[in-house]
Formats: structure tokens, sequence, C-alpha cells
């Protein structure tokens, strides 16, 4: 194997990018830390992640914040810092760097310029000078295995894709807390997630609604809405258009304790976002809705167990912030559709089976 060859001491992992996007890459993580199961690994990526990477010590030993580099979005150019940030990766000395941050057409410049004797990620067109092992983009596979495609070109082509979130102490006691007030013998807990990052993936709040009233009806289900604290006027417009009262928890939960909390629950349903993924990795059945984004690349792989419904418009997938016409990937679904895959969906939680 070329990287067992190299023998390397200290790897770095790059992937500035967000709580879908590294839940994502948790197996990849997996699959590089049973490569070099005594090499000292370290994980570079935004600022909120550091306490995301946490909980994986099993895998990640060390955590540097991206401060930014030309062509790279999710953080504003300042050269003299970069141009810093650079010289002390490179005198830091990394034996080889796993550019993991998409297709590599701006992050390949980077990881380059972090100087490692050995270079692997992926590439657009005509393959980058210096890339010590690479491959074209695979751009027609889920996000999952494009990841651990690049543990494949290190040479380990058996690799695992169950997704992970490990729990603590801390966070299941916050979950208690919160839903220390919903009947445990009134069953089942649905919890809707009517956020996301960007204004397109958000399915109408009266749809939520609808949807939520629906349920509570007709499963007689314990219905809970959450949200960050950004997304707390969001969810509170569902909420004022429910007739049946939830638990409403926006702005209430830290991530460790939404994720204990989305583990307690009998089935999650959400938008295209981070917290959909959280429901995959602690084994909670979900229903996820999806609008612009590219489903083949970002749905869970168990479809049995985490469901997606989608309307299929001309214009889908796009990469719009604001949609420019009528929202019509996600308006078009109504709520009845999310309605008729609930029916189909078994879901097991708290000792509770309930076949709908």
């Amino acid at each position: 194997m070329i990287a067992r060859a190299i023998a390397p001491r200290r790897i770095a992992i790059f992937r500035a990018l967000h709580l879908g996007d590294l839940l994502l890459a948790i197996p990849a993580l997996r699959a590089v830390r049973a490569g070099f199961p005594d090499a000292e690994i370290t994980f570079i990526g935004l600022p909120w992640a550091q306490s995301f990477m946490l909980r994986f010590r099993h895998y990640v030993d060390r955590f540097v914040e991206f401060v930014g580099f030309p062509g790279i979005a999710e953080v504003d150019v300042v050269p003299r810092r970069i141009s810093s940030f650079i010289n002390e990766q490179r005198a830091y000395g990394y034996d080889l760097v796993i550019q993991m941050h998409g297709s590599g057409r701006t992050s390949n410049p980077f990881a380059l310029a972090l100087g490692a004797r050995m270079t692997v990620g992926y590439h657009e067109g005509q393959r980058p000078a210096g890339l010590t092992v690479a491959a074209p983009y695979p751009d027609d596979q889920p996000e999952v295995y494009r990841n651990l495609g690049l543990a494949k070109l290190l040479g380990y082509p058996a690799y695992d894709s169950t997704l992970e979130f490990p729990l603590c102490s801390q966070d299941r006691v916050e979950a208690s807390t919160l839903l220390a007030s919903l009947s445990h013998t009134h069953r089942p807990w649905i919890a809707l997630h009517t956020g996301a990052s960007t204004p397109v993936r958000r399915w109408p709040a009266d749809y939520f609604a609808q949807l939520a009233d629906s349920l509570a009806q007709r499963f007689r289900a314990q219905i809970l809405l959450t949200g960050s604290p950004a997304e707390a006027t969001l969810v509170d417009a569902v909420a004022e258009h429910m007739t049946i009262p939830p638990l409403n928890l926006a702005g209430k939960t830290s991530l460790g304790g939404l994720a204990a909390l989305i583990s307690e629950l009998d089935v999650f349903v959400s938008n295209d976002t981070g917290p959909a993924h959280i429901a995959t990795a602690v084994d909670t059945p979900s229903i996820t809705i999806f609008g612009p984004a590219d489903h083949r690349r970002w749905a869970a792989l168990d479809q049995t167990r985490h469901p997606i419904v989608r309307q299929a418009v001309e214009c889908s997938p796009c990469g719009y912030w604001q949609c420019p016409i009528d929202h019509r990937c996600l308006r078009l679904i109504r709520p009845e559709r999310v309605i008729e895959v609930a029916e189909r969906l078994t879901f097991t939680k708290g000792g509770v089976s309930c076949g709908v």
C-alpha cells in the first residue's frame, strides 16, 4: 500500500464544513484510524467543529481551526492570517494530508500548501500537480461513499458506512430533563425539525403545522418541535398554526442534548439538514423532506428506516439560497404525502412498537 510505504506519523484531514457534512465523514475517519492506528490524526475544520470532534477522540487526536484560504467560501480571506497559518502547519510537518473538502477544485491548493510528503484527494478535470494519490471526483455517489473512497485510495477497500454520534451522560441528562413533562406511557413521541441552514430547504411552516396536527390525531402522538436558537421564530410560527399544543424545545438544546433527545424519540421528521443525519447516527426512525438538494448524495443509505419524501421537478437539484420562482420542489409536497410515508414506517423506541 502506498500510504503504508511512507509510514505516516502525522496525518491531517481537511473538511471545513457543517454538521451533516461531518457526520457523513465519520465512517471515513474511522477507516483512516483503522488504517493508521499509531499515527497522530489532526482534523482541520471550522471553529464549531472543535467540540464536535471531542466526541471522536478515538479517531482524531488533534483539532486545528481553519482560518481561510482563497477560493474557499466558508471563511473570509485575510492574507496575513492565512500566511501565518500555512507557515505554522508546514512547520508542524505532516506526513500525509487528506483533502476531504469536496471535489478539490478550491480545496486542493490549500491541501497542497500544507507541504506534506503525501497529499491525497479528488480532483475535477486534469489531475493537479502535487497530488500523490488522486482520483476523479465521484459526483454520482452518496456522500458517505465519496468520503470513504479516499480511504480506498489509501489502500483500505473494506469499510463500514455506519454513522455515529457518541452520547455522554451530560447529553442524556439534558434530554431527560427536557422530556420530563411527556408521558412515558403515551407514545409515540414524534419530533419535527422545521428549520434548515438555507431558506430554500425549508418546507413551509403551515405544512409542518398541518402534519403535526395529523400525526397527533391519527397516531395519538405527542408532538415535539426542535430547532436552534436562530430558528426559534420559525418554530414558533409552526406552533402558532397548530391546533394541538406541542412541546416546543427550539433553542433549548445543546448539540449533544439534541442528539440524546432524538435518540429517545419514536420518529423524527426533518427538513434536509444536519439533525436528519443525527437521527440516522443514533438509529431513530426518521423521515426527511427533500427540496432542492441532490437526494442521491445526501439521503440516508437505509431508505427503509430513514425514508425520504421529495417531488421531482425540472429545476432540481439547485444551489440557490432563496428560490427565485415558486419553491415548487417543496410547495408541491403536501402534508398528506408525508403522512403516507409515516403510515408505512414501523418505528420502535422505548420498548413500544408502533406499526403505523
